[in-house]
């Protein structure tokens, strides 16, 4: 496979899966505030805030929007064309780079993620946004899902499909990662402190893990339980662990060498992390700090990325004329990708 496609392919599903993700993340605690919220609380602390310090685009948000509130925040993570980590720009990343290798995707899937561009692009979706949040990303979540079962009972499943398979998980337990880390960010103390609780059956629903998570455990979710089982459980398919597992399993069908083993740098260390999460516990993962742990788990993930870029993207004649990827920060790989492909679409 010629390494535009697969980084492509790869790209493209990781786009799909992040704008599923925040629509989930804004869905949820956009339900959450109704439940719940009682005058006289500080909303924007939170409920609002920790989301956009999860995400990591706080720095932008303050830069766009430096007296900002709540409205702003559900537009500048939904809508704004300036953050490129929108649902938005997300969709419209996600399309480019499928019409780049639109011969290996089946007429289905095309049309379905161009449908959900054009519908973003509209006014219809601001409309939609402005009056009803909750169901404007609910039409995202369940754009979601009829694209992923396109890809998965449309495709063969080859090595294009093992790219994209490793693209969704990587971004799937990137995500599932930046939901627990929301708690990071909660008010510990006032009359706000009293709805962590509220926040932590939250991120249950946003990871669509509530009635799955009460089928296994039947008792009151609480947070070492949660934390287990939406890092450790090896069954659900939002779980890092399980995530990583599978990321690793598409990872050896691309190279084919047999799980257990390596042969490059991207298996070298998702068989090592996924070790680390089969072997850990909850009770090791709040005793370290779940932030610093979830920090953790993302440089992880960052330096796969990066080896999945050196490994099956970039030329070996040409590594060393091209400008380097900080191992900390896959957003660096995403920018200098989209440089790239800038620079090829003005020479043809």
């Amino acid at each position: 496979m010629l390494s535009r496609v697969a980084n492509a392919l790869y790209w493209m599903v990781r786009y799909i899966e992040r704008a599923d993700n925040l629509a989930r993340m804004l869905e949820v605690n956009e339900q959450l505030l109704l439940d719940v919220a009682e005058p006289g609380l500080a909303l924007h602390d939170t409920f609002w805030r920790p989301i956009i310090l999860s995400t990591g685009d706080e720095e932008l948000f303050n830069e766009l929007h430096p007296e900002g509130g709540n409205r702003e925040i559900v537009h500048f993570l939904s809508m704004d064309e300036r953050n490129p980590n929108s649902v938005r720009s997300a969709i419209a990343q996600a399309r480019e780079n499928a019409r780049t290798v639109r011969d290996q995707l089946s007429e289905a899937l095309w049309e379905e993620l161009n449908g959900l561009h054009l519908f973003l692009r509209s006014e219809d979706a601001e409309r939609l946004l402005r009056a009803n949040p909750p169901h404007f990303h609910e039409t995202i979540r369940k754009a979601g899902y009829v694209i992923n079962g396109i890809v998965s009972s449309n495709l063969a499943h080859d090595e294009a499909w093992h790219f994209m398979d490793l693209g969704r998980n990587m971004e799937r337990a990137d995500k599932t990662t930046r939901l627990l880390d929301i708690t990071s960010f909660l008010p510990s103390t006032g009359a706000e402190a009293s709805l962590v609780d509220h926040h932590w059956t939250a991120i249950l629903h946003a990871c669509g893990a509530r009635n799955v998570f009460q089928t296994i455990h039947r008792e009151h979710p609480t947070p070492l339980k949660i934390v287990e089982f939406l890092v450790l459980d090896r069954e659900f398919p939002r779980s890092v662990r399980y995530c990583i597992d599978r990321a690793d399993a598409a990872l050896h069908q691309i190279s084919g060498s047999p799980r257990g083993s390596f042969a490059n740098e991207a298996e070298r260390v998702s068989g090592r992390l996924l070790a680390s999460l089969a072997y850990g516990s909850a009770d090791e993962i709040m005793e370290e700090g779940l932030h610093t742990f979830l920090d953790d788990l993302q440089a992880h993930f960052n330096r796969i990325g990066e080896a999945v870029f050196r490994e099956y993207v970039l030329l070996p004649e040409s590594d060393e004329s091209r400008p380097p990827i900080p191992a900390e920060s896959v957003s660096a790989v995403v920018a200098w990708q989209l440089q790239q492909q800038q620079q090829q679409q003005q020479q043809q």
